[in-house]
């Protein structure tokens, strides 16, 4: 696995995250997924893209910066921090955070299998 491969994946998820496009980010994401949210919560594929289906997460501004990549054999470890701005629940969201994210090849598809976020003061 190549590390150009995994910032093509980073850029095509993201791009799935700001245009709430579900049917990519069901490809892209594992059916065990697991991603911890910043209060502590635990969510699985399927309430992630809930919130994308529903409406429930709008996002304005989506911004990568600071991104680091390790590739260990078949998995890849991704940290990057996201400016993002927008609403959540009809709460207004606008703060940087650090994400961590974990893909895995599987045959000829990339998938993240795991994550978790933390606000940025």
């Amino acid at each position: 696995m190549k590390i150009e491969t995994i910032v093509n994946a980073e850029i095509e998820l993201l791009t799935a995250i700001k245009n709430a496009d579900v049917p990519t980010l069901e490809k892209m994401l594992h059916d065990d997924l697991l991603f911890n949210l910043p209060d502590g919560q635990t969510i699985t594929k399927e309430v992630d893209l809930e919130s994308y289906r529903s409406g429930k997460i709008k996002i304005e501004t989506l911004e990568a910066a600071d991104q680091i990549i390790n590739v260990i054999e078949d998995t890849a470890v991704v940290s990057v921090i996201i400016l993002l701005k927008g609403t959540y629940d009809n709460n207004p969201v606008a703060n940087s955070f650090r994400y961590i994210r974990v893909w895995r090849q599987f045959g000829e598809s990339l998938k993240v299998i795991a994550g978790s976020c933390v606000t940025l003061q």
